[in-house]
């Protein structure tokens, strides 16, 4: 996607109150102006075409709306909120392989696979996850051919392991809330001052390119696992409410 594109899905969300679906009276008629007057115009079709926005039908002044797939794409491809709910069934699954030398451009494929949907490490080939395989299963078959290369289980720590010794053994927390603080460092930073026209300034700008970024970097490199396996000092949840309230005060500088 365009970054063009990506910041308008990213300015969208300032007018979804609580970054919950938005409804089409979400959308101020200053947003419509801003838009038009900074050439947005194509990529909004270009978005409706992409079903990542939707226009209210009937209305003869079009208003837009994020879409369900839209919003998900603006968050940065996951919602935390549904990911922190979602149910676990209290099973791990396990990805262990063994990759050989003469295969290590197939190692780090597969490494990067595992992390960019959600894995832990125990060991650099035992990787491991609260989710069912299901839905990646394909991919992980096109990584490796047979058993001996590739293997994967559902399994319950069997010599009093806790679950929460294994969260904190594959995952590094400690990294993670260090990204999820540099968002709380930019979120105090917003600037204040009312912009006229509903046009940003270019130090509101700045403000939102930079918070965009640390936002995406700090939850893709969360797993953002349910809620009854979060470890204690998990500052997650707590970034994604200061966000909320921060990009509504934002969203009300440019009304």
């Amino acid at each position: 996607m365009k970054p063009r594109t990506e910041e308008l899905l990213y300015l969208l969300l300032w007018h979804v109150e609580l970054l919950m679906r938005p409804t089409f009276r979400n959308l101020t008629d200053s947003f419509e102006s801003w838009a038009y007057r900074n050439g947005f115009l194509r990529q909004l079709r270009e978005l409706e075409a992409r079903q990542l926005l939707e226009r209210q039908p009937g209305v003869a002044d079009a208003i837009y709306r994020l879409s369900d797939r839209g919003r998900l794409v603006a968050l940065g491809g996951r919602d935390p909120v549904a990911q922190w709910g979602r149910r676990w069934d209290g099973r791990w699954r396990m990805v262990l392989f063994d990759l050989p030398e003469g295969k290590a451009t197939a190692r780090v494929k597969l490494r990067r696979f595992l992390r960019g949907n959600g894995f832990g490490y125990l060991q650099n080939s035992v990787w491991i996850s609260p989710d069912p395989l299901s839905e990646i299963a394909q991919g992980l078959s096109a990584q490796a051919g047979d058993v001996e290369s590739l293997l994967t289980l559902e399994a319950r720590p069997a010599a009093g392991e806790t679950d929460a010794d294994i969260v904190n053994g594959a995952w590094n927390f400690a990294t993670i809330n260090g990204r999820y603080e540099a968002c709380l460092k930019v979120l105090a930073e917003l600037p204040r001052n009312r912009v006229k026209e509903g046009l940003p300034s270019a130090k509101l700008h700045r403000w939102a390119q930079h918070e965009k970024r640390l936002w995406l970097d700090a939850v893709s490199g969360d797993p953002l696992l349910p809620d009854n396996l979060l470890p204690n000092g998990y500052l997650g949840k707590r970034v994604w409410e200061e966000r909320i309230r921060v990009l509504a005060d934002a969203s009300r500088l440019i009304s």
